[in-house]
């Protein structure tokens, strides 16, 4: 993952490396169980790779007080298993039958174990954050408050009257940046820097989130599974509310009627990657690619108050690689 950003020196550079190898170690002993079943079905989405892009935000922001610090690398552990969580829960809300190229959890075993597993997957982030003190028990606590709040949003839709572009933001906000604000937060926080660094690093972390996200839902349209870690158009057969769709159906022009009426029935393999076509050739893409970097541009203007050392060119870098990954 980190080699998707520049960084300011090589000093820097393995550092993030050095940092991303331990936790990716500590992600795996983590997920171990006197249970072999359990470990299996936990290991099954950190196995099939990620981009640990919330353990990533973690590491830069520790670097604003002592990257050394013993909490950090653990915290960067809770953020990624948090995350790992949420994803076998939403595969089960979303019915979905593949996740980072392979068979979903649901898929190979049922829902119930893929909930199960999410949950033991919560109970480990727990057991680590317990050791970080109360503050970081708290943060993770109202961070989770806010996933699940997220996610009952995404899943009755938008209240009537509200523009259902604004309320998939309002869901992302809570479901994605919030978590990636609070890796920032974590880093900030446990590496001993001030209060003001933490609140610029805090929101900076939700904005990047907010267009990280933004820009998985260009990749759904314009990425081969290569590079997105999923089968273009995904979210399309699933149903999953993307950017591109929600500009769409906001546009509704006439000529447009056709394909909304394709992407409104059931996709077989003929039908979606016709509609995955005329969404490549779109302008709602080049609406959707402008809001991804509105909230890039948004989140490096927040880091403006902080010193300008390597770390913070590489939370500027990390704004381009996210316009650039759904370019």
């Amino acid at each position: 993952m980190s080699s998707g950003i520049e960084f300011v020196g090589p000093e820097l550079e393995g550092d993030i490396r050095t940092g991303l190898d331990a936790v990716e170690s500590l992600l795996r002993s983590s997920v171990k169980s006197d249970y072999p079943f359990v470990t299996e079905t936990s290991q099954h989405l950190l196995t099939a790779g990620g981009k640990r892009f919330r353990p990533l935000v973690v590491l830069l922001a520790a670097q604003f007080g002592d990257p050394a610090a013993p909490g950090v690398l653990p915290a960067a552990v809770v953020v990624e298993l948090t995350h790992l969580a949420t994803l076998y829960h939403d595969d089960v809300q979303d019915e979905a039958d593949m996740r980072r190229g392979a068979a979903s959890a649901n898929a190979l075993w049922g829902n119930t174990v893929a909930i199960l597993t999410g949950d033991f997957l919560f109970a480990r982030a727990s057991d680590i954050l317990a050791d970080l003190g109360p503050e970081a028990v708290r943060l993770q606590a109202r961070t989770f408050e806010r996933l699940v709040q997220g996610q009952i949003r995404e899943a009755v839709g938008p209240e009537e009257g509200v523009d259902a572009v604004e309320h998939h933001l309002r869901v992302l906000r809570d479901k994605t940046g919030s978590l990636i604000g609070t890796s920032a937060r974590f880093g900030a926080m446990l590496s001993g820097a001030d209060e003001n660094t933490t609140e610029v690093l805090t929101r900076y972390g939700e904005r990047i989130g907010i267009a990280f996200q933004l820009s998985d839902d260009l990749l759904d349209v314009t990425a081969d599974s290569a590079d997105s870690g999923k089968m273009p158009g995904t979210d399309l057969r699933e149903g999953v509310p993307t950017l591109p769709v929600l500009l769409l159906r906001r546009a509704a022009r006439p000529e447009d009627d056709e394909l909304l009426a394709t992407l409104a029935g059931e996709l077989d393999d003929d039908s979606l990657a016709s509609a995955v076509r005329a969404l490549r050739a779109h302008p709602v893409l080049d609406e959707a690619r402008a809001e991804v970097q509105r909230w890039a541009d948004d989140a490096r203007s927040t880091l403006a108050p902080l010193p300008e050392v390597p770390a913070k060119a590489a939370l500027e870098a990390l704004c381009d690689y996210v316009v650039r990954r759904s370019a």
